[in-house]
């Protein structure tokens, strides 16, 4: 499907971010604030599981140095 563009590293980090930010929003109760936290926590642990992110591969960033390169090629 689509190849990995984040490095180990990034993606240890997503997961403790997501883990976090699923955690806020059960704290914080229902409402608006916790459906974003809801979503942002799932995105964050959807590319730490899979290690591809759709922004990454918009701009053109990897971190992964599997994927070619390290930052965002110049023009």
């Amino acid at each position: 499907m689509f190849s990995a563009n984040e490095s180990s590293t990034d993606r240890v980090i997503r997961g403790v971010v997501g883990i976090v930010l699923l955690a806020a929003g059960w704290l914080v109760g229902p409402g608006v604030l916790q459906i974003v936290l809801f979503v942002l926590g799932a995105v964050a642990l959807f590319t730490a599981a899979t290690g591809f992110c759709l922004l990454y591969r918009l701009f053109g960033i990897a971190t992964n140095r599997k994927a070619g390169h390290t930052t965002k090629p110049a023009h």
